[in-house]
């Protein structure tokens, strides 16, 4: 018997993980990371490993600022690499920024996030 391959649809992924974040929906956002997933943002000094630091990192500065993201622009890079151009708004002193995030998708998860501000 044939295995049965699943190809992931990573423009479907991106867009149901950005609205997890932008509905705020916790259980839902970290779905979409593995249990050792790292996130990595310049923009705040810190890098943030497994789901739970990544949970206390959508808490801060996605809920807690009431931002909502937008794609600007998304790259797919073969199987697992993504690249996002996204504007945030929120209430945050700047109201409106742009920002990136470069994803490694592992296992149909993101396994590596790099988050950044564009000022």
């Amino acid at each position: 018997m044939a295995e049965k391959v699943i190809i992931m649809n990573i423009k479907n992924f991106i867009n149901d993980w950005i609205d997890a974040a932008n509905t705020f929906d916790s259980e839902k956002y970290l779905g979409f990371y593995l249990t050792d997933a790292v996130l990595e943002d310049p923009s705040v000094g810190r890098k943030f490993s497994g789901q739970k630091q990544v949970e206390d990192y959508f808490n801060s500065y996605f809920i807690g600022y009431n931002t909502h993201t937008q794609i600007v622009r998304l790259d797919i890079s073969g199987e697992n690499q993504v690249y996002l151009e996204v504007k945030f708004t929120g209430d945050f002193p700047e109201k409106e920024i742009g920002g990136t995030f470069e994803i490694t998708i592992k296992n149909s998860k993101i396994s590596y996030l790099k988050a950044d501000l564009i000022h």
